[in-house]
């Protein structure tokens, strides 16, 4: 059930293209919300809008905020985009794309001419949050010449516009361009399904590396498949029938406090373990000694080396290179330096990648 309240703007926050942060006076007390744009109009100052409020209600994390639902001073709102693509399906929301698999697409010409990814790096995350870290050392590592491309899937927030990250990351030319897969909307190009969108990253977007990873604000629980991290093990299966070369970034952490999360997680075994079935690269950053030996005894316990390439890369000046670009990134609420491990194996990650660029350029000349 969806919590609902009536509610007051009273000033814009910040605001862009797709998005605006507002305040509102809801309930007696003055509280943030989001208003996406696409979905629901631009807003102003004194407007009235209907508030779902369950996510701040519940106490929830990512989603602990308010968001615009209508904006009762627009009686109405005209869509002139072309395309016959609906994502969020069959909700109020709905909203119309114009996808790359269309015809009528622009570029259409040159998806239909995409029927592989050539072997072409995709690193594969669990977190939002380990786009930072990859983009960045691949954009350090190749001096810029290759192209990152992020491949936003369904597994967490569905609109893009949420993720500052992501257009911190395009502002800083990290990334040169993002596709919405699956229900997710909002990036330079739309896709029906993660196939097709790692197609379209590879041959309209002309990605060399592509990072493919979901929004922000996963879902997960202590059970073995009910999160929406099992993506990785899919995502793995999907770039190797289409050819690529699958790089899964496993996520380490030892400032989680709980225990299924100490060193690997529990969640990279079942993804990478049981829902993969066919063989990734994971790279694994060197670390303390203490450390470096509970993990890998976690990979050889799992029988993660049967299945998959495990290496280990060196990896700390993954933080230096994420402090040099001003990346200022969180997950699960810890910072760089509470959480070191965890953005260095998205780097490790990054690090394979834009060793297999570098190697394949030097190959072409």
């Amino acid at each position: 059930m969806i919590r609902i309240r009536r509610g007051k703007v009273l000033r814009l926050l910040s605001s862009s293209q797709n998005i605006t942060i507002i305040k509102v006076k809801v309930d007696g007390l003055e509280e943030k919300a989001i208003n996406y744009n696409l979905l629901t109009g631009a807003v102003k100052p004194d407007d009235e809008v209907v508030l779902n409020t369950t996510a701040v209600y519940k106490g929830l994390g990512t989603g602990g905020v308010h968001f615009v639902m209508a904006n009762l001073a627009q009686k109405q709102k005209e869509t002139a985009e072309a395309g016959h693509i609906m994502k969020t399906r069959y909700t109020p929301c709905q909203v119309k794309v114009l996808a790359i698999e269309e015809q009528e697409h622009p570029e259409n010409y040159l998806f239909r001419q995409t029927r592989s990814l050539a072997g072409t790096p995709v690193v594969i995350g669990s977190l939002h949050s380990m786009l930072a870290p990859v983009a960045a050392v691949i954009y350090y590592l190749t001096r810029g010449q290759a192209r990152v491309v992020y491949l936003m899937t369904d597994g967490a927030a569905l609109p893009l516009a949420l993720s500052n990250l992501a257009a911190e990351l395009k502002e800083k030319k990290l990334i040169v361009a993002t596709v919405t897969c699956g229900q997710a909307f909002g990036g330079d190009y739309e896709a029906v399904t993660k196939y097709s969108g790692l197609l379209a990253a590879f041959g309209v977007a002309k990605a060399d590396i592509i990072v493919a990873v979901m929004g922000p604000g996963n879902t997960g629980t202590a059970s073995e498949f009910g999160f929406t991290g099992v993506e990785q093990g899919e995502l793995v299966n999907a770039v190797n029938i289409l050819g690529g070369c699958p790089i899964a970034t496993p996520r380490i952490s030892f400032a989680d406090n709980r225990i299924r999360h100490k060193g690997i997680s529990h969640h990279t075994h079942t993804a990478l373990g049981r829902i993969a079935l066919n063989p990734c690269v994971i790279p694994v950053p060197a670390m303390e000694p203490e450390k470096e030996k509970y993990v890998w005894q976690q990979i050889r316990e799992n029988n993660l080396e049967e299945k998959h390439r495990v290496i280990k890369i060196e990896a700390a000046m993954t933080l230096k290179i994420m402090e040099k670009y001003g990346l200022k990134v969180t997950t699960m609420g810890r910072s760089i330096d509470q959480d070191r491990e965890f953005f260095m194996a998205a780097g490790a990650a990054g690090i394979y990648a834009a060793q297999q660029y570098l190697k394949e350029s030097k190959a072409k000349k």
